[in-house]
Order: C-alpha cells, then sequence, then structure tokens
C-alpha cells in the first residue's frame, strides 16, 4: 500500500514521484554519519549519540546544547528568565554539577548578562559546544561500537526488504 507524505514532519519518507517509500532504520542510521545536525534532529540518532557521550563521560555538552534550543522557543519574559537561571546554574557557573568547556571570555559574558537575560546570551557558548562536539565527539562517535553495532543489527535484522535506492 502507498502511503502520500502530506506533512513535512514526516522526515522518514522519501518522495519519488508521486508516492513514498520509507527509509528503513538502518538507513536513517547511515544517513547520520552524513553530519552531526542529522544525529541531533532525528530521536534515535539522538539516543545513541548521548548514549555514546555518556560513556566518555562528556553528556553535559549535547545536554546543554539541547537546553539552549528549548530555550531560544521561550516566549514569556518570566520564563525566559527562570530558565536562564537554570543553564546557568548546571552549565555555566563554575563547579556547575554538568559545568561545560568554554572559555573564560565567553563564560565572563555570561555571568555579566544573565540578570537581564536574552533568548540570544547563551548562543555563542552554545556555538562553542556544537563546534566542539562536531570536531571532536561526532567523529569519535561514528568510529564508535555503539553506532557501528546499531548500523550492523539495524541491517542485518531489518525484516523489510532493503532497497538500494533509499
Amino acid at each position: 500500500m502507498l502511503q502520500w507524505v502530506t506533512e513535512e514532519k514526516d522526515h522518514n519518507a522519501i518522495v519519488k514521484g508521486r508516492c513514498c517509500f520509507y527509509r528503513s532504520p538502518a538507513t536513517d542510521a547511515v544517513a547520520w554519519s552524513e553530519n552531526m545536525d542529522t544525529v541531533l534532529t532525528n530521536q534515535a540518532g539522538l539516543d545513541a549519540f548521548r548514549t555514546f557521550l555518556k560513556s566518555e563521560f562528556s553528556e553535559e555538552n549535547v545536554e546543554f546544547w539541547l537546553a539552549c534550543e528549548d530555550f531560544k522557543k521561550t516566549e514569556s519574559a518570566e520564563k525566559i528568565a527562570s530558565k536562564a537561571k537554570m543553564i546557568y546554574s548546571e552549565f555555566i557557573e563554575a563547579d556547575a554539577p554538568k559545568e561545560i568547556n568554554i572559555d573564560f571570555s565567553t563564560r565572563d559574558h555570561i555571568s555579566k548578562n544573565i540578570a537581564e537575560p536574552t533568548l540570544k546570551c547563551f548562543d555563542e557558548a552554545q556555538k562553542l559546544i556544537y563546534s566542539l562536539m562536531a570536531k571532536d565527539s561526532f567523529p569519535r562517535f561514528l568510529k564508535s561500537e555503539i553506532y557501528k553495532t546499531l548500523v550492523n543489527s539495524k541491517q542485518v535484522g531489518n525484516h523489510r526488504k532493503w532497497l538500494p535506492f533509499l
């Protein structure tokens, strides 16, 4: 049975002419190697990446990045202030429980402006952490047993017919 993709949110569909073929989980896992954004925007990919980061004791990086993404969607000034303080106390301030590795200048700039936060107050730190993950953690993730096992198990364990054009 063919299914039509009627919403943009159906990320697992590949449109071919007038019908759709759905990607298998293995295809998704292989697609994660394209760039880090494919991992961060796919729940299964994000879960695998987090598991890998936990094994390296650096899950605070992706947690901070996700907290910043959520923070940017905040609408009320009251919630902006409370979420900013939570992010600051959890990730930025000295000896924070999940302190991220950012330079003094960026940390100092955030510290000086946290009393009156804006939706952009963590942008520089978020860019630094994204860059760190993209250059350091992500390449190691793609070489990790976690990723290799996932790709191999999905390909072997997939009961659907594998189609080379997907």
